[in-house]
């Protein structure tokens, strides 16, 4: 079968990883590829751009994808916000507008996305839709608490996940509707916090890429509306 694919948020370590994975898997047709900037065609790859605070954007970007669309991953998110503000390590460092950007993000934008890809997704066969959560989003696994502002994004989109998944499971039986953590990957999202990560522990983004992907290859209408690490291992929510 010859897929048709899209990733929303390509420009980042994870997204492009995901991107070139995707590209050379021969049963891959095309893959979209999205970025604020957009990127040029290349090989498999379709470029697009789209602003994930920005609606009408993905709207548009969704149309000129079009239907049917076989997998797609929604791979942005932001741990330290746009002035450089890291995640909060106690209440006393709450601040609405920071929790407003982290919400916007790493909740609200995927959302946005989802509302306008799940009509692309295909009734009759399997179709996977993912986004990039994170264990710090599962609220079962807080044992340090701290980082309130992306721990609670992050759980919102997990829950929207499920979410997502139970609505989806009425009209398209075999559909696949997951969140994934990554691990700690080698980006720039995680550079300010790698220190006491072991060597072995610290992922690139390819392998990353990789091992989300054999994921996903694994999971049938079953394991939808749940959260699952790069190892395959379900994570509570």
């Amino acid at each position: 079968m010859n897929l048709r694919c899209a990733v929303f948020g390509a420009s980042g370590g994870i997204g492009a990883a995901l991107v070139d994975a995707l590209a050379a898997r021969e049963n891959v047709a095309e893959v979209w590829a999205g970025s604020r900037r957009g990127q040029g065609d290349h090989g498999k790859v379709r470029g697009f751009a789209f602003d994930l605070t920005d609606e009408a954007s993905v709207a548009a970007a969704c149309a000129r994808i079009a239907a049917p669309l076989d997998i797609a991953i929604v791979a942005t998110g932001r741990l330290t916000l746009a002035d450089g503000t890291g995640p909060e390590k106690s209440y006393r460092a709450l601040d609405g507008a920071h929790l407003a950007e982290s919400f916007a993000i790493n909740t609200i934008g995927p959302a946005i996305i989802a509302r306008h890809v799940l009509p692309l997704l295909p009734r009759d066969r399997r179709a996977v839709f993912a986004a990039l959560s994170a264990r710090v989003g599962s609220i079962a696994d807080n044992r340090l608490g701290g980082w309130h502002g992306y721990r609670a994004a992050k759980a919102a989109l997990n829950m929207l996940i499920r979410n997502f998944a139970i609505e989806l499971s009425r009209t398209h039986r075999e559909a696949v509707v997951v969140a994934l953590h990554p691990g700690t990957v080698d980006t720039g999202l995680s550079a300010p916090f790698q220190k006491g990560v072991a060597p072995e522990k610290l992922f690139t983004p390819a392998y990353s890429a990789q091992r989300l992907l054999a994921v996903l290859d694994g999971l049938g209408a079953a394991d939808t509306g749940k959260l699952y690490a790069w190892d395959g291992a379900e994570v509570p929510f």
